[in-house]
């Protein structure tokens, strides 16, 4: 029996976009796809009337459906695996072709919530966008370069639709959710700062790499929970050494003011 991706636990994440034609023309292409599933973060124009009439009559169970957000580290807190697309290379961009991704979420999509995210027409997901994403995704093509939005939706939801395989699935455990990973790299990073371990005045440029590492292991919400109470004994016990000395500074000077007075 061929295995194929839960299209059920696909959401496609829509950032910022700037026209509801694309809003609209996007829901048709996904749900063509089977994929119903839609979040559109801070969109600029979101007339419902524009959306309904690219979306067509058949789709407008999706529309009603749309969860809308303020931000897009907001919208990807449920999600245990983060698809960023991205149209520019080079750099410390490592990115997937768009055929290899969707093999890629046969196994991952089956236990976890998985959101595809697509940044604004004119230009595209920000560096600090694609830190929320676990993996970044490519669509290849010629000399000419411009895809509409709702044609990159179509290519993408496309391969997820006939991704599949007949070996014997990869085992991809449940991950922590973006919510669960985001708080404990806060967490972290507030006591590598307290320690003196990462510079104060820029830690976002020091956790980065960090933030990679943590987001490349695919932690599980068992594990991330396991690094929060190891942070917290940390916290602990740098407080505890801190009340300490404290304490032992005011012993040995409450004695040399006794044996001055002596």
């Amino acid at each position: 029996m061929t295995e194929t991706v839960r299209r059920d636990h696909i959401t496609i994440v829509l950032n910022q976009p700037r026209y509801p034609e694309n809003i609209g023309a996007a829901v048709r292409a996904m749900r063509n796809m089977g994929i119903s599933r839609l979040t559109v973060v801070d969109p600029r124009d979101y007339d419902l009337e524009k959306i309904r009439k690219m979306a067509t009559h058949g789709c407008l169970e999706t529309v009603d459906g749309i969860e809308r957000k303020d931000t897009l580290k907001e919208a990807l807190e449920p999600f245990q695996y983060v698809v960023g697309t991205t149209a520019r290379l080079g750099g410390q961009r490592t990115t997937s072709k768009p055929g290899t991704m969707a093999e890629k979420l046969v196994s991952i999509s089956r236990e976890n919530q998985v959101a595809l995210v697509f940044g604004r027409e004119d230009r595209g997901l920000s560096n600090e966008d694609l830190r929320l994403c676990h993996e970044l995704v490519h669509i290849p093509t010629a000399e000419f370069s411009s895809l509409n939005l709702a044609q990159a939706v179509m290519v993408m939801c496309y391969e997820l639709f006939n991704a599949g395989s007949e070996s014997t699935p990869a085992f991809a455990p449940r991950m922590a959710q973006r919510r669960e990973l985001d708080a404990m790299l806060e967490q972290l990073k507030d006591i590598l700062i307290r320690i003196s371990y990462i510079n104060p005045e820029n830690p976002d440029y020091w956790m980065h790499h960090l933030r990679r590492f943590f987001t490349r292991i695919q932690a599980r919400a068992r594990e991330v929970s396991i690094i929060r109470g190891l942070i917290r004994q940390v916290a602990w016990y740098a407080e505890k050494r801190y009340q300490d000395g404290l304490k032992d500074a005011r012993k040995r000077g409450w004695k040399n003011e006794t044996d001055t007075i002596r």
